[in-house]
């Protein structure tokens, strides 16, 4: 996947995954971080427990989706690690 895939998916999980986890946002680039190592960690979870290779592959439904649910565990993990401090 290309860079500016990876960017467009990043910008859209981290933007969706902030907004589901009733954040108060963490600005542009704050969402795309988010979102990108939410497409690792997405797409790590889904070949290990799916079996799913490649999961994050382009621009497309899937590869948001597990880019999203990436961000969306990033973010509990964060916010249960970082204790009563709000993260994100």
């Amino acid at each position: 996947m290309g860079l500016l895939a990876w960017i467009v998916v990043g910008l859209v999980a981290g933007w969706l995954a902030s907004r589901v986890m009733k954040g108060r946002g963490s600005g542009l680039v704050g969402d795309l971080v988010l979102g990108v190592v939410g497409a690792l960690l997405g797409g790590f979870l889904a070949s290990t427990l799916l079996k799913m290779p490649d999961a994050v592959n382009g621009i497309n439904l899937t590869s948001i989706l597990v880019a999203f649910v990436g961000a969306v565990i990033l973010i509990a993990l964060l916010r249960a690690i970082s204790g009563r401090r709000r993260l994100f």
